[in-house]
């Protein structure tokens, strides 16, 4: 009876040593499959379901296409740049500062050379005006826009013929 048992036990061994080719003749095209399956679906249903990327990408050449003509209308610019004015803003004691590069926008090179010949005077003229800012005042994001209004404003009153269009702020760093 012995010998029975050590009779079944051997060939069970020996099964469970080798690798079942079955499973991986079966199971491995399964996989494969099923994989498939869950890419044509996922593509099928995500990208319907997503917006249109080719009527993005035409919204976004039409914007851009607005944009120069709108530049083209009002021709190529000519930019006067002062870097690195150091201001003390109102009410501060010296205390804080303002780091401060600029760019004035103009049309044309006469313009610009009109800047370029009166830089001291435009300097004086931005650190007054900046100076007389609180730093409440500068440190707020949308009054950014109104000091770059009254900017050109002031230059456009001191020298009537530069006529400037834009105003940039390339650095601005409150300290």
């Amino acid at each position: 009876m012995a010998e029975e048992v050590e009779k079944e036990v051997k060939p069970q061994e020996n099964k469970k040593k080798g690798l079942n080719f079955k499973v991986i003749l079966i199971g491995l095209p399964l996989f494969i499959i099923q994989l498939v399956l869950v890419y044509f679906i996922t593509a099928t249903f995500l990208v319907k379901s997503a917006p249109d990327s080719q009527s993005l990408e035409d919204s976004s050449a039409v914007e851009e296409s607005e944009n120069a003509s709108e530049e083209a209308s009002l021709g190529p610019q000519q930019i006067f740049n002062i870097e690195d004015l150091i201001i003390n803003p109102a009410g501060t004691s010296g205390q804080r500062l303002l780091l401060l590069s600029i760019g004035f926008g103009v049309s044309t090179e006469e313009q610009l050379n009109m800047l370029r010949e009166n830089e001291v005077i435009i300097k004086d003229m931005v650190i007054n005006t900046v100076s007389q800012k609180t730093l409440g005042t500068l440190s707020r994001i949308e009054l950014k826009d109104s000091l770059k209004v009254e900017l050109a404003n002031n230059i456009n009153a001191i020298y009537p013929k530069t006529n400037v269009k834009n105003v940039y702020f390339s650095k601005y760093l409150i300290n």
